[in-house]
């Protein structure tokens, strides 16, 4: 069960022109409640951006949201904790529990789940805050991921498993993220 005191959310590439090749209305708001959710709940989040000169930056609508301590890591790797300074970052959170979210499922969220998974890490994809250009490409990612080991969560179940009760504090501004 997930829990706010050992989460940490990595979002994997939501740039410029790998957007635009998507459904972007559900990444985006998807995306956009789990990070504000992470606001609230005070969960720390890493964005990583797969060769920005190519692919843009991570979408205004999400930078508008993220927090100014929010490290954005440029990569090449599909992997993106190939770059021993990003396992480093995350480890320094000492949280066991990654939520991962972005694009494209089967290609960057797939490889980067399944690294964290070798480094120790209990890993969640969230899979409707995730995506491929390709239907067949995501279903293929999802349940890969799956048969490695990787837990298959949604947002929702991801909000209320932090929340636990209707009676916590935060529960009445969670509530309203969603629509």
């Amino acid at each position: 069960m997930l829990n706010t005191d050992d989460s940490l959310i990595l979002v994997i590439d939501i740039q410029d022109r790998l957007v635009n090749s998507l459904n972007k209305v559900t990444i985006i708001n998807k995306s956009s409640v789990v990070l504000k959710a992470a606001n609230i709940l005070k969960i720390p989040v890493i964005v990583t951006e797969q060769y920005p000169r190519g692919l843009g930056n991570t979408i205004s609508q999400l930078k508008e949201i993220l927090d100014e301590n929010v490290d954005i890591v440029e990569k090449t790797s599909f992997n993106a904790i190939a770059d021993k300074n990003l396992l480093d970052r995350i480890k320094s959170f000492n949280r066991k529990q990654i939520l991962i979210m972005g694009i494209e499922t089967h290609i960057c969220v797939y490889q980067t789940a399944l690294a964290l998974l070798e480094q120790g890490f209990e890993v969640y994809a969230i899979k409707d805050a995730c995506a491929s250009r390709e239907k067949y490409e995501f279903k293929q990612g999802i349940y890969a991921m799956a048969q490695n080991g990787v837990k298959i969560t949604c947002v929702e179940m991801a909000l209320f498993e932090w929340l636990k009760d209707a009676k916590n504090p935060k529960f009445k501004e969670i509530q309203a993220l969603i629509k």
